[in-house]
């Protein structure tokens, strides 16, 4: 069925539409939160409460862009209200935990897994710049409305959590005379 009309029969109130949009965007939705908050449980719950909000606000999607597109920004503005409001995340684990990157045929293996764990090590600030930027596509302009800060805070923010990230996810040493290999982000 197309999404148009999975929309316009869950905005009449179907609840099968609705459990047919869920299915084809849950993954997502928690997904890019769970990427902006760095915690799994966390991300269980702002995926509940931003399909609630979807749900509550359906009559105001107007089709301008994909339901995607609109679902995954208001997801993406509720972890960040939330993130907002916490004084400070909860850490999931240490730097001390972060394992190893190996090296096979002169290429750095990065799995998602090291990602997630050097994603997790980035400053709050980082980790929403780096996600909005590099994973959802945002442009430095409308990151910094929805953050409140300057385009130019944005990019700057970017820029430190790009060498963090590369930072934590060198491998110890690349046998080149102690120098450190770099994996590309």
């Amino acid at each position: 069925m197309e999404e148009r009309d999975l929309i316009a029969r869950a905005k009449a109130g179907e609840r099968s539409a609705m459990g047919e949009l869920y299915e084809r965007h849950a993954r997502r939705v928690y997904t890019v939160i769970r990427r902006l908050v760095g915690d799994d449980h966390l991300a269980e719950d702002l995926s509940q409460e931003a399909w609630i909000r979807a749900f509550e606000k359906l009559h105001l999607f107007r089709g301008d862009a994909a339901f995607g597109t609109w679902l995954y920004r208001l997801a993406t503005n509720v972890a960040l209200n939330r993130l907002r409001r916490s004084a400070k995340r909860r850490p999931v684990e240490s730097a001390a935990e972060l394992p190893r990157v190996a090296r096979a045929h002169d290429d750095v293996i990065v799995t998602r897994r090291v990602l997630t764990r050097a994603l997790d090590q980035l400053p709050p600030g980082y980790r929403r710049v780096l996600v909005l930027h590099d994973v959802e596509g945002w442009t430095h302009n409308d990151i910094a409305e929805a953050l409140g800060c300057a385009p130019g805070t944005s990019k700057s923010q970017l820029h430190k959590a790009r060498a963090r990230m590369r930072k934590l996810i060198a491998p110890e040493d690349s046998g080149n005379g102690g120098a450190r290999g770099e994996a590309r982000l």
